[in-house]
C-alpha cells in the first residue's frame, strides 16, 4: 500500500499552514488519491519511486480521458504542491513535477449579463414571501457586491452592518474584506431579516444570514437551484451560474468607469492580472455595441 499517511499529513498542512479553504483541501485529496490509484495499477507502492516519465505518463493518460485543459492544471498544482511538502519533509530529494509545464489555457472570456435582463431577474422573486424575500435578498447581495457563492453562504448576520450599507465577507483563504451593498441590497436584506427570515427560524437560533426552508444555512448547491428557477420563469435567459453575478458586477463597473485597482478590491482578487479579463469583455461588448449601432461600422 502506498504512503497515505503522507497525503494525510500533507492536507493537514494545508488546513492549519496554508489556511486554505475546504472546498481546495476536498479537490487535492481526490486529485491525489486519483493519482495513487494510478500509481498502485503499475505496482508502483511509493511516492519516492515516482519519476519525471510516470508523470509524463499519467498526463498522456487524463489527455487519453479528454480531462478539461483547467482540470489538469488543478491536478497538477495539487500534485506540485504535494510533492514540494514532501521535499520540505525531507520525504524525497527532488520533486517529479520540476520540469512538468502546466497546459496552455484556452482563454474563455466570463459570461455576464446585461443590466435590462440582470433587473428582470432582479425583480422575479415574489417578495411578500418568506422564500422570496431570501431570494431577492440573496441576488441583490450577489450582485451588489461581486461576492462569491462561497462567500455568500458563509455570511452571518453580524456579517452585514445595515446603517453603514457594507458586509464583512471571508474570502479565499479565509482573508476578510469589507464589500459596499448599496440601497437596493440593504433593504432587501433588511425586509428578509425582519420578514422571511423570522419566519424560516421558527424560534430557532442560527448565526447564517441565508437560511433554507428548515430555518438552516443555505448551501452552495441550493443558491444554483434558487438562480435555475427563476431563470426558468424569464423566457430568452441564457443558463447561468451564480458566478455570473460577480462577472456581471466587474463588467458593469468598469462599463461605467470604475478604475481596474478598485474592482480588484472589491472582488478579493490578489493579482490584478486576475481582474483584466473584465477588460476584455467590456472591449467585446463596447465593439459589439458599435457594430449594431454605427451605420459605417
Amino acid at each position: 500500500m502506498i504512503n497515505e499517511h503522507w497525503i494525510d499529513g500533507f492536507l493537514r498542512y494545508l488546513a492549519s499552514e496554508r489556511n486554505a479553504s475546504e472546498h481546495t483541501i476536498e479537490n487535492y485529496a481526490k486529485d491525489l488519491h486519483q493519482f495513487t490509484a494510478f500509481l498502485e495499477e503499475r505496482q508502483l507502492d511509493d511516492f519516492k519511486q515516482v519519476s519525471y516519465l510516470n508523470v509524463r505518463t499519467y498526463l498522456a493518460l487524463l489527455n487519453e480521458q479528454e480531462y478539461a485543459k483547467k482540470s489538469v492544471s488543478r491536478k497538477l498544482s495539487a500534485l506540485r504542491s504535494f510533492y514540494q511538502y514532501l521535499v520540505r519533509e525531507g520525504e524525497v530529494d527532488v520533486s517529479p513535477f520540476t520540469y512538468i509545464r502546466t497546459p496552455k489555457q484556452d482563454k474563455r472570456l466570463p459570461k455576464f449579463m446585461y443590466t435590462n435582463e440582470m433587473i428582470s431577474l432582479l425583480e422575479a422573486p415574489d417578495r411578500s414571501t418568506p422564500l422570496g424575500q431570501r431570494d431577492g435578498a440573496l441576488m441583490e447581495a450577489l450582485y451588489a457586491s461581486g461576492m462569491r457563492v462561497s462567500e455568500l453562504v458563509s455570511l452571518n448576520i453580524q456579517s452585514i452592518d445595515m446603517p453603514a450599507g457594507i458586509a464583512l465577507v471571508r474570502g479565499k483563504g479565509s482573508k476578510e474584506r469589507y464589500v459596499p451593498l448599496g440601497d437596493p441590497a440593504v433593504e432587501a436584506i433588511r425586509l428578509y431579516v425582519q420578514e422571511g427570515r423570522a419566519s424560516l427560524l421558527q424560534g430557532r437560533e442560527e448565526q447564517a444570514l441565508f437560511l433554507n426552508y428548515t430555518g438552516t444555512r443555505l448551501s452552495d448547491r441550493s443558491v444554483r437551484r434558487v438562480l435555475d428557477k427563476y431563470l426558468d420563469s424569464l423566457a430568452g435567459h441564457q443558463r447561468i451560474s451564480p458566478h455570473t453575478f460577480r462577472h456581471s458586477f466587474a463588467t458593469h463597473m468598469l462599463e461605467a468607469g470604475a478604475d481596474l485597482r478598485t474592482v480588484q478590491e472589491l472582488l478579493g482578487h490578489v493579482n490584478l492580472s486576475t481582474t483584466q479579463i473584465y477588460t476584455h469583455v467590456t472591449k467585446d461588448h463596447l465593439q459589439s455595441v458599435y457594430n449594431q449601432a454605427h451605420p459605417r461600422a
